[in-house]
């Protein structure tokens, strides 16, 4: 198989655009162990591009370099032309990268509104005592909870919540601070059937009419294929392929590597 073209922009972007993200032969070893290995790829503004790949492949580990919460052992991150590679992963927030994770970090005993008004506080540099300046934030809050369709539930707890709801309110957190750049690692967990549909039109909206550019960790394929530009294929912490999703899923390489048939 051909090397995975890494710099192809879409089809409806100028392809001097500078890249919004860009990583250059990352790698992460720990004790001699090589977890992530040379990943190279460029992101241009406005871009979904998800990553697939089996259990183990390494794709929450280069979320996880991206973002900040290792720090890669070789090669380059940068965000805007800016080197991120040994900045901590607040600092990254701060130039507007924005990261949700696989396991739930909310809040079991605060409400819906208050989740979102301390990011808000937080973003903007201002107290995080939930009882102060909270006029301030009162709109703000209350816009992103209806973009997110949890208007309705903003006094509820995040106790209270379904799993679909909980993955809404950590969106509604992550897009109060008005981040330049959104990870998204597998959103789906622990979603019900019923529920996918709707949060998969959620971030198909920040997406197509918002502009958002995405990065997204995901198993389900059928979710990625209605979302995605491009799809990159993680294996064994190398870089396998990327390209559109059609050319990605008819690949018999990629086939092999990712289910053992077709895709």
């Amino acid at each position: 198989m051909a090397a995975p073209d890494t710099t192809a922009p879409r089809a409806d972007r100028a392809p001097d655009t500078a890249p919004v993200l860009r990583l250059a032969g990352i790698g992460w070893s720990v004790g001699g162990a090589t977890i992530v290995e040379d990943v190279s790829l460029s992101v241009r503004e406005g871009e979904f591009l998800a990553f697939i790949g089996p259990n183990g492949a390494g794709k929450t580990s280069l979320f996880n370099l991206i973002s900040g919460v290792t720090t890669a052992t070789s090669g380059t991150i940068e965000l805007d032309g800016a080197d991120l590679t040994q900045r901590p992963a607040h600092a990254r927030a701060r130039l507007g990268l924005g990261r949700t994770f696989q396991t739930s970090s909310l809040w079991p005993g605060m409400s819906v509104a208050e989740h979102v008004r301390l990011a808000a506080q937080a973003a903007r540099g201002g107290s995080h005592r939930l009882w102060r300046r909270a006029p301030r934030f009162a709109s703000e809050v209350e816009g992103v909870l209806e973009r997110t369709g949890l208007g309705h539930r903003a006094a509820a707890t995040a106790a209270e919540l379904s799993h679909g709801e909980k993955r809404k309110l950590e969106l509604a957190v992550l897009l109060v601070g008005e981040p330049r750049l959104m990870l998204l690692d597998e959103p789906m967990a622990g979603v019900s059937a019923e529920e996918v549909p709707a949060l998969t039109e959620l971030i198909r909206t920040l997406h197509r009419d918002e502009g958002r550019t995405v990065l997204m960790v995901e198993h389900h394929m059928d979710v990625l294929l209605g979302l995605a530009d491009r799809l990159a294929v993680m294996h064994h912490g190398r870089l396998l392929a990327l390209d559109t999703p059609e050319a990605v899923t008819a690949d018999p390489t990629v086939q092999q590597a990712y289910l053992g048939e077709g895709l």
